[in-house]
């Protein structure tokens, strides 16, 4: 009894166990997912106010807002092409990190754009731009330099894989295509349905000259000729673009039409 009363109390000590890690577990995916969705929507309010201020403030803010909005563009477009990419290409991975050390520098550059946005000297702000235009421009090449190589690296893969297919599929089509016409002299290694080698069968095998003219006129249903075909659509699980009951309907027309 003392044992059951035991078994009994470690089983509810590890179904506790196990709820506690699957909530916590919950909580945690569901605080990333609040998170990853306020961010965006921060970003989205962010380059919503970016793009109003570039057409809305003349002269150096309008800039400003403009070089902001071309860097952030670009710094998210490069992270979502690297993040994308390293699930299926793992030499991604040290791409991502340069990134990772290239976003320091971004995020840097972004703060100081914006701290210069409410900056109420405007000539200060005229005589920063020049510096800050460069450092903007050297951040987007790099970006850009890196999302245009995985992006090349990826379709060369894609092409290359799509020339071995096309090559692997023109033999296979050549091969079912293939057939070859035995001439005189030449060994049979045709079929046995095909007509030379009904005509190099054994004379035991030949029908005898008392046999009567009923049974070697009329073909049996045996005297058929075989399908080329090596196996039916409609006995395999197919594409959803292959439909096996039409297929089924023609065959039985195709067969009661020479059967008939």
């Amino acid at each position: 009894m003392e044992a059951a009363a035991v078994i009994v109390a470690l089983v509810f000590a590890v179904l506790v166990a196990l709820g506690v890690v699957a909530t916590v577990k919950a909580v945690k995916a569901v605080k990333r997912g609040v998170d990853r969705t306020v961010g965006q929507a921060r970003r989205t309010v962010e380059d919503t106010r970016l793009k109003a201020r570039r057409y809305t403030v003349p002269g150096a803010g309008g800039e400003v807002a403009e070089l902001r909005l071309s860097l952030r563009t670009t710094m998210r477009a490069t992270q979502d092409a690297l993040r994308l990419g390293v699930r299926e290409d793992p030499s991604l991975g040290e791409s991502l990190a340069l990134f990772q050390r290239l976003s320091g520098h971004g995020r840097e550059l972004d703060e100081e754009l914006r701290r210069l946005e409410s900056e109420p000297n405007a000539e200060r702000v005229r005589e920063s731009l020049p510096a800050l235009r460069e450092r903007t421009e050297r951040i987007r090449h790099s970006a850009d330099s890196l999302r245009w190589a995985a992006q090349d690296r990826a379709r060369r893969f894609s092409d290359d894989d799509l020339a071995d297919l096309s090559e692997q599929i023109r033999m296979e089509a050549g091969a079912l295509r293939h057939w070859t016409p035995v001439e005189e002299g030449e060994p049979s290694v045709s079929s046995p349905f095909s007509p030379s080698s009904a005509s190099s069968s054994s004379p035991a095998s030949s029908p005898s000259p008392a046999s009567s003219p009923s049974t070697a006129s009329s073909p049996g249903p045996a005297a058929e000729r075989p399908s080329i075909a090596g196996r039916q659509p409609s006995q395999e699980g197919g594409h959803p673009w292959e439909t096996g009951g039409t297929h089924g309907r023609f065959q039985d027309k195709w067969q009661k039409r020479t059967a008939g």
